[in-house]
């Protein structure tokens, strides 16, 4: 979980898309640098990437999307895989993008690999932050938690104080509802759901592609040791980065992270 500020950073501006009657919303930090597209995981949304975009610019023109469900886009009737590959083609095709480099963490890393698997000739190089390629294969949920907390409240003190102890990871990031009530930037069983439905053994979409990719892992964080080493060994084409961090990499040490980003797209 993270702690970013729930308004748009001055450096970028906020617009959307409607698919299917749904808003999509996302930051474009501009520029006329390449193009790359960041996709946050679960419990986050497209403006932690602020500190990445200013590091990476003016040579990378950076645009995060807040993946459905999350942050300022809309809830989505589903959460599957192919729901989420849809919308990012739909954001790709409404910008005008032809080739992109896809950064991802976590949820937003797996995404990035399986669009690149669908759709090769339209990814020039991948950034895999703490994405494994198998997970949850014993079936559990570490998401159950949230099943527990509120989605709105008719005040904001009154959703603090529901939300317990897992108050300071979101309260920088509650909504105002039009009538005045306040709700989470997710809906706690969507996020139950889209976590049941990135698990499985996705070796082959991660194998799919040979264009440039690193790999980062964080010492403290989620991917196992000797998983990401065989993702690199699996994989042509595949650099490797670890830094000392927990899962959360890129928003708890950003200058590591920014740093290992840029010395990897200075190669391509």
């Amino acid at each position: 979980m993270t702690n970013p500020t729930a308004t748009t950073p001055a450096t970028a501006s906020r617009a959307e898309l409607s698919i299917d009657g749904r808003r999509l919303s996302y930051l474009d930090f501009g520029g006329t640098g390449r193009p790359l597209v960041a996709l946050h995981g679960h419990l986050s949304e497209g403006a932690t990437f602020a500190d990445l975009a200013a590091a990476l610019g003016p040579q990378w023109r950076l645009i995060a999307p807040d993946q459905r469900g999350q942050g300022e886009s809309d809830r989505a009737a589903d959460y599957s895989r192919d729901g989420y590959l849809a919308d990012l083609e739909t954001l790709l095709d409404h910008l005008d993008l032809g080739e992109v480099v896809l950064l991802g963490h976590s949820l937003g890393a797996i995404n990035a690999y399986q669009f690149a698997a669908r759709h090769p000739e339209r990814v020039a190089a991948l950034v895999n932050a703490e994405g494994p390629v198998a997970l949850g294969l014993d079936g559990t949920n570490p998401f159950g938690f949230l099943l527990n907390l509120p989605y709105d409240a008719p005040t904001r003190e009154a959703l603090v104080e529901g939300l317990g102890p897992a108050a300071p990871y979101f309260s920088d990031r509650l909504r105002e509802n039009a009538d005045g009530t306040w709700r989470l930037p997710f809906h706690p069983q969507d996020m139950y759901s889209s976590e049941d439905q990135v698990h499985g053994d996705h070796w082959a979409q991660w194998t799919a592609t040979n264009c440039p990719a690193l790999l980062i892992r964080a010492t403290k964080g989620t991917l196992p040791a000797d998983q990401a080493a065989a993702m690199v060994e699996r994989r042509p084409g595949t650099a490797f980065a670890e830094l000392d961090a927990d899962h959360l990499l890129y928003t708890t040490a950003p200058d590591a992270f920014a740093t290992t980003v840029r010395n990897f797209l200075a190669t391509l």
